[in-house]
């Protein structure tokens, strides 16, 4: 008997207590609420909505080369159907990846590739002189030859269905 009293007597508290706690939720305002005199001293200034992350890049890094190269098409030199030779286009990119190599103590690897066309071994064979036709054009400018690196990937790599894009040698920092 004394445990059903306890019981009914708990459940009636806890009641009142829900009930107490809703009676105030249609209330949008309050009285207590304190009030400025002068808005203008008073108000904080907004604090940002995200965090503010200031983004300094390594100077040393793909990324600070592509932004001295104006994006990431300055790591990438494009080349005619079946050719090696480094054109005009090609060669103001490769005068600016040599300057800043040469600001940079940095080392790069050159990546030579191919369209689809052709086989395998081929295209293996004519990415590696693609390669090494960047690289020859740096060192020509002043670039250490021991910094740089040649790798071939033929037409293994391509960077979507057009063939102009997908020959090409590309800087990429090591």
């Amino acid at each position: 008997m004394k445990n059903i009293f306890h019981a009914k007597f708990l459940i009636t508290v806890g009641a009142a207590l829900i009930l107490s706690a809703c009676a105030n939720m249609g209330n949008t305002g309050r009285d207590d609420a304190p009030v400025m005199t002068d808005p203008v001293e008073n108000i904080a200034p907004p604090m940002p909505m995200m965090p503010v992350v200031v983004d300094r890049l390594d100077p040393l890094s793909q990324e600070a080369l592509n932004q001295v190269m104006g994006g990431m098409g300055g790591a990438t030199v494009n080349f005619a159907y079946d050719r090696y030779d480094v054109d005009a286009a090609a060669r103001s990119i490769l005068q600016a990846q040599a300057t800043w190599m040469k600001a940079n103590n940095v080392n790069v690897i050159v990546e030579g590739h191919c369209d689809e066309r052709g086989t395998r071994e081929y295209n293996i064979a004519l990415g590696d002189r693609r390669a090494n036709a960047v690289k020859n054009y740096l060192v020509a400018m002043g670039v250490s030859g021991s910094r740089v690196r040649t790798v071939s990937y033929g037409k293994e790599r391509p960077v979507g269905t057009d063939q102009d894009a997908n020959r090409r040698g590309y800087t990429r920092v090591n």
